[in-house]
């Protein structure tokens, strides 16, 4: 079952991020665009390289109003001890998601049953709680931070644009379809 266009479920966990501790529920995502960005664990191989792609664009994403949440089954303590160890994870400073419950990654259907460990998952959560955006990759194939960004910047003219769409390659300031009778078999 896809969970596009479903609202997020209730969670309570704990994240490291900026040097502190900080609780979380899903009532905290709720009024901004927000990526929830799973991995399988802290301490690995191709983790640490995402993390710090998306670290890199953290600024441009805050610029758009979007919020980042790192998440692992890991603790939130193990993602400090990351943090503070490792030079790549040491430049993240959106939150990483402790998730030793498994309640966000079972939310979010990205849970390995019987290994305890996410899926690389990415979801966009807009600002009223609806997923509009699922990408989920093997553990072998690590994801690319300047396409996510371009699907956001996609997913937001979308959404205050109505009556348009962004065609495949959309960069902003491309145009963009109006979808009608008239372009029926014409594209």
């Amino acid at each position: 079952m896809s969970v596009i266009s479903t609202k997020i479920l209730p969670f309570s966990a704990t994240a490291f991020k900026e040097g502190k501790f900080v609780d979380l529920t899903e009532s905290d995502v709720i009024g901004k665009w927000a990526v929830f960005f799973f991995y399988p664990a802290d301490f690995t191989f191709v983790c640490p390289t995402e993390l710090e792609d998306l670290a890199d664009i953290y600024p441009t994403l805050q610029g758009l109003g979007v919020e980042v949440y790192g998440v692992s089954t890991d603790t939130h303590f193990s993602h400090k001890a990351w943090h503070d160890s490792s030079p790549a994870i040491g430049k993240v400073n959106y939150y990483l998601v402790g998730d030793q419950n498994h309640t966000i990654t079972k939310n979010f259907d990205v849970l390995r049953e019987g290994v305890g460990l996410a899926d690389r998952g990415t979801f966009v959560v807009d600002p009223e709680g609806t997923i509009q955006l699922v990408e989920i990759t093997p553990e072998g194939v690590g994801r690319n931070a300047a396409e996510l960004l371009r699907k956001i910047k996609a997913l937001q003219y979308w959404v205050s644009h109505p009556g348009e769409v962004c065609p495949a390659k959309w960069e902003e300031g491309e145009a963009t379809l109006a979808p009608s009778l008239d372009l029926v078999g014409k594209i």
